[in-house]
């Protein structure tokens, strides 16, 4: 007499498999159905209040929809990887972790921002900081405040000099902002690092630094040689509403 064997487990079918996963999916669905089913029900049976409980039937009908599709999720994730369930649960963590980080980078995107800022001040000599009408500059390593400004539309490296009754330009710089270089008078009187000379009084269309900006500012143009580096003198600072020195920042505020 042969004798018959209960069949291996491990060599069942294919087919036997994905039809368990149908089965499932099947179930899935139908309490899907019925629990969207019930939720329209309750809430068409308090239309009239507008409330379910201690939920508007808007608000209920929004959690019912939410939680309908988390269970649709949740059992497709759970079919679909029950073999590898560990596997399934690591990796939907991971994703969850980066999905928080970046919510919470986007909500404190302007806080980023300023830090951002902040940083890159120090490092970058020069770089303005701006926050609404104020603006701040890190002092350099050789001590001075170093600025990126914009003068008619030409960024311009400039020095903090208060001692400069006016904005100075180097003659490279004053063709870079577009001015006539050709026809200037150097008329007016200057002491530079280099000893007094002369320079060529000008009218600047527009000074910018950061957030502040001015217009119809009265500077100078150093002869050929005479000056390094421009200056951002007192012609541009008395237009601010104050300006100071705290540590290793300069700050200046225009008016509102």
């Amino acid at each position: 007499m042969a004798t018959r064997f209960p069949p291996d487990p491990a060599k069942r079918s294919p087919g036997s498999s994905a039809k368990g996963r149908t089965d499932v999916h099947q179930r899935l669905l139908l309490l899907l159905i019925l629990g969207l089913v019930i939720a329209i029900l309750v809430v068409l049976a308090n239309q009239g209040t507008g409330t379910v409980g201690p939920l508007s039937t808007r608000d209920f009908s929004s959690l019912a929809y939410r939680i309908a599709f988390l269970v649709l999720v949740a059992g497709t994730v759970v079919t679909l990887f029950r073999e590898r369930f560990t596997q399934a649960i690591t990796a939907a963590i991971l994703w969850v972790a980066v999905g928080l980080i970046l919510v919470v980078a986007y909500s404190y995107r302007f806080e980023l921002h300023q830090v951002a800022d902040r940083v890159l001040a120090e490092l970058v000599p020069g770089r303005v900081i701006s926050q609404g009408r104020t603006v701040a500059v890190a002092r350099t390593d050789g001590g001075d405040f170093a600025i990126n400004a914009e003068i008619n539309g030409a960024r311009i490296g400039m020095v903090l000099d208060t001692g400069a009754s006016s904005v100075v330009l180097t003659r490279d710089d004053a063709k870079a902002a577009g001015l006539p270089i050709e026809v200037l008078n150097y008329t007016v009187n200057i002491d530079t690092a280099n000893g007094r000379t002369r320079a060529a009084p000008v009218t600047l269309d527009r000074v910018a630094v950061g957030s502040l900006v001015e217009h119809s500012v009265d500077a100078l143009v150093a002869q050929p040689g005479q000056l390094k580096t421009s200056l951002l003198g007192m012609s541009f600072l008395n237009r601010l509403q104050s300006w100071e020195v705290r540590g290793d920042r300069l700050f200046l505020r225009g008016y509102p």
